[in-house]
């Protein structure tokens, strides 16, 4: 029998594969700690979700689908999807304007302007909500200078997109900031010696760097954004078929008791997020590995 068949000659290879992997984990208590993490992640990920799909399989697959092709579901969808969308746009440009000034200009008050990007994480959701409709209804500090020329912010469509780009605005800057600190200004340098303007520039030398944690920033900030709902409740109007998120749906079907519709709902939306996820993923894969490999 030869020698890469026999029983006894596997034995050195699964001797030397352990080996190798102990090498690689250089620090100790590798099993303990990965039990650990599979635990939490089981019990407060895994297990929650869980819940809710086997919730909703007991209405079956017809339920589901009348349950998510309502009239007024469909609307609510569609609603947050695209003002998720728009934000998302929004946030890719000036997020990327403020982590550009944050890491290639010295100013004063950077520190300060550095804190108040994150001050959308720190705060509830609620008092963003209020503040928004305070300052951007009819009759409010800025909505009041709006209304003189017939535009309404709050309890339309646009104070839902606003309150959505207010509390995603994190993600896209700190996605992108670390990115452009490790970017040496030199590669820009050469770009201008070789007589690039600063949009050849940007579009050759900086966007290529950039665009997989532009886009992982993007879908996680798209994905918050879908399942908002404290900034938003308060500004949107929550006028059916017109101004009512997703979200509000959920909510209304569980003061109605209907915990399976909610339930089914709720796992659409996490379909979406989870889809939208994924694929940036991929995308962001490639991307590095292409860039990588150049």
């Amino acid at each position: 029998m030869s020698a890469t068949t026999s029983p006894a000659s596997n034995k050195p290879n699964k001797k030397g594969w352990m080996t190798r992997m102990r090498q690689r984990n250089v620090l100790p208590g590798f099993g303990l700690s990965m039990g650990i993490t599979v635990f939490s992640l089981s019990l407060l990920v895994v297990l929650p979700f869980a819940m809710m799909a086997y919730t909703t399989t007991q209405m079956g697959w017809t339920g589901f689908w009348e349950t998510i092709t309502q009239p007024r579901v469909t609307a609510a969808i569609k609603l947050s999807l695209w003002m998720s969308f728009l934000a998302m746009l929004t946030n890719m440009v000036f997020g990327t304007l403020v982590a550009w000034v944050l890491v290639r200009y010295e100013f004063w008050g950077k520190s300060l302007i550095n804190a108040l990007v994150d001050l959308p994480f720190a705060l509830p959701t609620a008092v963003t909500g209020i503040s928004l409709a305070t300052l951007y209804a009819p009759n409010g500090l800025i909505g009041q200078w709006f209304e003189k020329f017939d535009i309404q912010v709050a309890f339309t469509p646009i104070g839902i997109w606003l309150a959505l780009v207010v509390v995603s605005f994190p993600f896209i800057v700190r996605a992108v900031q670390p990115v452009l600190a490790e970017l040496s200004v030199e590669f820009e340098e050469a770009s201008a010696v070789l007589g690039a303007n600063r949009l050849a520039t940007f579009r050759k030398v900086l966007l290529p760097e950039m665009l997989p944690a532009l886009l992982m920033g993007a879908g996680m900030m798209f994905a918050r954004a879908t399942g908002e709902y404290g900034s938003v409740i308060f500004i949107a109007g929550n006028i059916p078929m017109e101004s009512e998120i997703l979200p509000l749906i959920i909510i209304g079907k569980l003061e109605q008791f209907d915990i399976q519709g909610a339930s089914a709902v709720a796992l659409f939306m996490l379909m979406i997020s989870f889809v939208i996820l994924l694929t940036i993923n991929i995308v962001q894969w490639k991307l590095s590995r292409r860039v990588g490999a150049r």
